[in-house]
Order: C-alpha cells, then structure tokens, then sequence
C-alpha cells in the first residue's frame, strides 16, 4: 500500500473490531469484524477487514488476539476547576442529598485559582481520561460565574479541546444572589460578548434552583445569535422543561435525563437531540438511575458521558461508566458501547469520530481482552492497553 499523506500502519491480529459501522462485519449496529486487521495513514483510517487480506504498511502492529475499538467521545464535562469537594461528597454518602447549590465551593475556589493552576487541573485529567481511552472531549466553563473567569476558563480549555462549551448559566452568581434577572442580563450580553469567540457550543442548567425554562430558553437563544449551538442540563433533578426545550431549540444534547414524560420521550425520539446519559453522577449522589432502555426502545440516540466534575460525577472512567449503563440502566453491552463511542459523536455532531471506518479520524483504543464487552464483564480493571489519537500512539 503506497502512501500519500503519511506513514502507514497496520494493526492485525485484532480478534473484535468495533467498526460502529452496521454495513461491515457482522452487520449489527457495532459492526464487528472478527479477526481483523485496521490500517492508519497519516491520521485517518485507511482500510479496515480480515487480518489475513491486510495490505502492506510501513509499520505493523500485532494486537496479539485483543479487541479494538473507536476511541471513547466524552461529550459532556466539567474540568476548568480549581480544589475539590471530598467533605461534600462525605458528607452525602452519610445521608445528605445533592442540591445545586454545592457548585459555590467550587466557584470560590476556582476564582481564587491563577491560569497555570487551573490549565494543570485541566491537563492532569485529560491525560488520566486518555489513558482510559478517551480520545474527543467537550468541556464547559461554569465555575467562574464572572466575565473575567468564564472568559478565561474557555480560553484555557481551546487550548486543548475544539468542543468548548459556555456555561455561563450553571447557576446564578452567588453576586447575583438578590437579582436573577440581572445575572441572566450578564450571561445574555457581556459574558456572552467575551465568551463566545473561544466556545463552540452554549449550555443551561435547567433545574429548580438554577434556571427555569424562561431564563434557559433566553440564554440559549442569545448564544444562538452569536453562533454558538445549544446543549442542555435537563431533567437532571427533576421533571421540567429542559428535554423539551432543548428539542425545540435543536440542541445537539439533552444531558442527564433522569426524570422524563412520556411526552419528553417522544420528543426526543422525533427530534435530532441526543440523549446523553452520565451515570457517573446517580453513582455519586445515590440517585435515580437514568432508564437508558426506555429511550432506546422508544429509538432515541443515546450517549454515555462521565459529567467529570468536583461535586456530583468526579471519574473521568468512560469504562466504569459503560458498567454502569449495563448493570443499572438496562443497556446491553454492545449499546453502552456505541452510545460511549458513535453516541458521543452525535451528540457533539460529529461525523469524523466515534466509528472506525474509511476516511474517520484514526482514534482508536486496544483493549486487553478479546471483547469489547469485557468493558462490563470486569469492571474495575484497566483494560485499555493502547490508544491511537489522530493516528498517533500515545498510551
């Protein structure tokens, strides 16, 4: 195999490829090719098929009877913060219930934070999620809650990521405390005016104690006129008005999703919005589980997140949370999968990721064990062994 764009690699002796695409291997959802072999060149998937029709490469790699599988799309995080919230989290498993307004802590000490304490935080755990397979990432702002800080929180995450997210509206400033109205003015004009050339997407915590559908709808609108795409906090805590806005708006990801109507579900089932489900955080505040198979029996796209975040969801384990799904949120293995990796791309609408098939971002993450459903199967154990990134090797 001759090549143009750069250096060529196989990886052969792949005993499960997970192609994510339903035209290959085996023909299911995760298209599965047994006995496989991938090719990169340069930072794309070259090839993909048997391991014994593999073309010539520059360089070979032999995953010794392991499986493959896209790299891991975390859609949906938190990780420009400072300090953390162990005595909260304490505190909880001793019979205290999450409540909105823990992010203050985090507030404070992310304000007090300089730019090379919070870009080190940030660095730290994008290194720890990589080594666990997670190869895309989005993360928001949201713990500065200032001009200056949220500001400076997105420039710090563009540094590393392109799926920036604006979370200006996590909750309302504890400056705002007395005067929601003027805070909502703040997130919908300045904050937003300096925000928005390093962030992608807007966000909202729709949720009693944070922003009703009213305020949510008119942040969202306003970050829509400056060009940035909406994700929605929804449902989280309780009913409300989140999923349903966030289908309305066309939003790329309706997050949490815990408490929904049937009328939610249907909206999401007739609308493009993912549902992206983070079990990470009913594990860490002992609350209801999310029913992953109610949305995909009604065939709602989901994904799988971790929310990594200091308060409520702190792993950035994109496996535990694959666990998770399986054991408490009635997917199959093969679904929690698909919803980590190709879910996590159409959640951010990205058509380059989540799938290993000709032309896609060469992400790609070995585990060692010949199945990806060894994923639920041993929770717990480092499984991944190796991780591409952009066709690049660097676990």
């Amino acid at each position: 195999m001759s090549s143009t764009t750069g250096t060529t690699t196989v990886i052969t002796n792949i005993a499960t490829l997970v192609t994510n695409d339903p035209s290959l291997g085996d023909r299911s959802p995760l298209g599965l090719i047994q006995d496989a072999a991938v090719v990169i060149e340069g930072d794309r998937i070259a090839w993909t098929g048997d391991s014994r029709e593999a073309p010539a490469t520059d360089n070979r790699v032999d995953a010794g009877g392991r499986a493959v599988i896209p790299g891991f799309v975390d859609s949906h995080s938190h990780l420009v913060f400072a300090g953390d919230r162990t005595q909260e989290f304490n505190a909880r498993m001793s019979g205290r219930g999450y409540t909105a307004g823990g992010i203050r802590t985090t507030v404070a000490a992310t304000r007090a934070a300089s730019d090379e304490d919070l870009e080190r935080n940030l660095t730290r755990y994008l290194h720890e999620a990589l080594r666990q397979g997670t190869t895309t990432f989005e993360t928001k702002s949201g713990y500065g809650l200032t001009v200056r800080d949220e500001a400076r929180a997105l420039r710090i995450a563009a540094a590393h990521t392109d799926e920036v997210t604006y979370l200006g509206a996590h909750i309302v400033s504890p400056d705002y405390a007395d005067d929601p109205a003027a805070y909502v003015a703040l997130v919908t004009g300045e904050m937003l005016d300096a925000c928005a050339p390093y962030a992608r997407w807007v966000d909202v915590f729709c949720e009693k104690g944070a922003f009703d559908g009213d305020q949510a709808r008119a942040i969202l609108t306003a970050g829509k006129a400056k060009g940035l795409h909406p994700r929605v906090h929804a449902n989280q805590l309780s009913y409300g008005p989140g999923v349903q806005l966030a289908v309305e708006l066309d939003a790329a990801s309706a997050d949490h999703c815990t408490h929904l109507t049937d009328a939610d579900v249907d909206a999401l089932a007739n609308g493009r919005t993912v549902a992206t489900l983070l079990p990470g955080a009913e594990f860490s505040t002992r609350a209801e589980w999310p029913d992953a198979r109610r949305l995909l029996d009604a065939g709602v796209t989901v994904a799988l997140s971790t929310d990594c975040n200091p308060g409520s969801s702190f792993t950035s384990s994109v496996p535990f949370c694959i666990a998770l799904a399986v054991r408490d949120m009635g997917m199959t293995p093969d679904e929690a999968v698909w919803s980590a990796t190709a879910g996590g791309a159409a959640a951010l609408r990205r058509e380059d990721i989540g799938h290993l098939t000709v032309g896609a971002r060469a992400d790609l993450t070995l585990l060692d064990a010949p199945s990806h459903v060894h994923l639920a199967y041993r929770p717990g154990v480092p499984l991944v062994t190796g991780v591409w990134r952009r066709g690049v090797r660097e676990v």
